[in-house]
């Protein structure tokens, strides 16, 4: 089953008269639960196409399916709520809040949804990314490797279908980055979890079923 479709998608950026196409006609296709790496260069377009299919911004032309619906044709709110029920997002920093204790950051999205136990399932969250002991923390008191570990287990709250991460273990250890990909790994695997990761770390890239290349606004899929 089809979970997103990336159709001739353009991204330009316009600056006074002076234009940058970021994104020239890309197209991509990934199948529920499947697991793909986007590498390539600094500026070559990966973190535009991420924004672009976690409805953060829209294109320029072209359309981005998730699910059978064209999120590139919502109004901001209605992506947003799009956004919170099926997708997680984990960016290269962690944006977390910083007045709230690491529990109550992954509880956050749960209690937006109007879910139940959501301090069970935030504690249980933590535990799977080895910070079962930082509850109470503010990211104040975290090191970036927690705090991204912190932002990994807000994405995965509400058990989103498609997961986008961009440098996910960019601040992380090499043990610590290993335990959160098999994480991912084993959510993939037994969940169905379709993740798709923009990754410069070639044992991350390894880890995909699939790795696409992007360079000058472009996806190779023969790479």
């Amino acid at each position: 089953m089809e979970a997103l479709h990336l159709q001739n998608l353009y991204k330009i950026y316009k600056q006074g008269d002076v234009e940058t196409v970021a994104l020239r006609g890309a197209n991509l296709t990934l199948q529920t639960g499947e697991f793909i790496a986007i590498t390539g260069r600094s500026g070559a377009g990966k973190s535009t196409l991420l924004n672009l299919i976690g409805g953060l911004s829209l294109p320029s032309a072209g359309q981005v399916t998730f699910n059978g619906t064209d999120i590139s044709r919502l109004d901001e709110s209605r992506r947003s709520i799009f956004r919170r029920q099926h997708i997680g997002i984990v960016f290269q920093t962690d944006n977390l809040i910083p007045f709230l204790t690491a529990l109550e950051n992954i509880m956050l999205p749960m209690q937006l949804l109007g879910q139940s136990h959501c301090a069970e399932k935030a504690r249980s969250l933590l535990k799977d990314v080895g910070l079962e002991g930082r509850a109470n923390h503010k990211p104040a008191m975290l090191s970036g490797g927690e705090r991204q570990r912190v932002a990994i287990a807000i994405a995965l709250a509400n058990q989103p279908d498609i997961l986008l991460a961009d440098e996910l273990t960019g601040e992380l250890d090499t043990a610590t980055a290993d335990r959160v990909m098999e994480l991912l790994g084993k959510l993939n695997a037994s969940n169905g979890l379709t993740l798709l990761v923009v990754t410069h770390n070639k044992n991350v890239a390894a880890r995909a079923l699939r790795q696409v290349t992007i360079a000058d606004g472009l996806l190779d899929e023969g790479a």
